[in-house]
């Protein structure tokens, strides 16, 4: 006699990797897919080839989002970004599979990686209303004044994400980013990018208004020149281009002198990342604002 209380037989059902532009998951307009393997050459999925197209997007919903994202209070940037930090910890065995077949790491390795990118979200979400006391400050002037510098986000900003840190090292040039008001256009890493869809996919659920973040798969050297002479850009951060192409990007760039990032060698992406991502992508305005007339006895108001 068969079993007839054995489980039926289901088909599996294959994860779909989108682009996450504009708070949306499209596929690629030009329909192209590309395969991602393991180190060892296995297939793990079909990640979208990203084209010109899909980059010119990406910029206009970035800049769409920025004109609300960065009049958000710090505070309020600040609960967003704690709240991607704990939709992460939800789906954190996800994360800590998909960022084991990309980088080749064993589960514990993996988890540990993991774990790091979602305490370096809580460590900027910390940031986003201390980061103005660090870099603004009144300054003393000679004149019945007031002086003040403060820190305003350049805009749009194109990153370059690093090709061997599928994850934490996505994080850590995606997070001092929109921490300090800016809006991204990510290119995630070619060889790994599935950490990197799905961190989308999280971003979409965690009140991070749509076009803050927009992440596109495909190849550095072919998206990025474009978004490197795009004229709506108004910054770059280099961490994954090679010498190569980061010259070429740079010299892009120059046309409507976007501010640009080199890469920088990271042995270890879990060290203490410092202000220094923060303030790459920040500019200083200073006002001038009279304290009234001084009186005799030299005081004012």
């Amino acid at each position: 006699m068969s079993d007839s209380s054995a489980a039926p037989a289901r088909l599996t059902v294959f994860k779909t990797y989108k682009l996450y532009v504009g708070g949306k998951f499209p596929r690629s307009e030009s329909g192209r897919v590309y395969e991602v393997t393991d180190p060892k050459g296995k297939w793990l999925a079909n990640a979208p080839l990203s084209s010109r197209k899909d980059a010119r997007d990406a910029v206009v919903a970035a800049r769409k989002a920025f004109g609300g994202w960065s009049g958000a209070t710090a505070y309020n940037r600040g609960q967003i970004l704690y709240r991607i930090a704990e939709m992460l910890e939800g789906r954190r065995d996800q994360f800590v599979r998909e960022v084991g077949e990309a980088e080749g790491l064993s589960k514990s390795k993996a988890a540990a990686v993991v774990d790091a990118a979602i305490d370096r979200w809580v460590w900027y979400a910390g940031w986003t209303d201390k980061i103005g006391q660090v870099v603004g400050g009144a300054n003393p002037v000679a004149g019945p004044f007031f002086n003040l510098s403060t820190p305003e986000p350049t805009g749009v900003v194109t990153v370059v994400a690093p090709q061997d840190s599928s994850f934490l090292g996505l994080v850590s040039v995606i997070a001092p980013v929109i921490a300090t008001g800016n809006t991204a256009v990510v290119i995630a890493s070619e060889k790994a990018p599935l950490p990197a869809l799905s961190l989308g996919e999280v971003l979409a659920t965690s009140d991070l208004p749509g076009g803050v973040v927009n992440i596109l798969s495909g190849k550095a050297g072919e998206m990025g020149p474009h978004l490197a002479a795009h004229m709506d850009v108004n910054a770059i951060d280099l961490a994954g281009a090679d010498e190569a192409l980061a010259r070429e990007l740079e010299v892009a760039a120059a046309d409507n002198l976007k501010r640009v990032l080199r890469p920088q060698p990271v042995d270890d992406w879990s060290a203490d990342p410092g202000t220094a991502r923060m303030t790459a992508f920040l500019e200083t305005k200073t006002v001038w604002h009279p304290t009234g007339s001084l009186g005799a006895s030299g005081s004012s108001y």
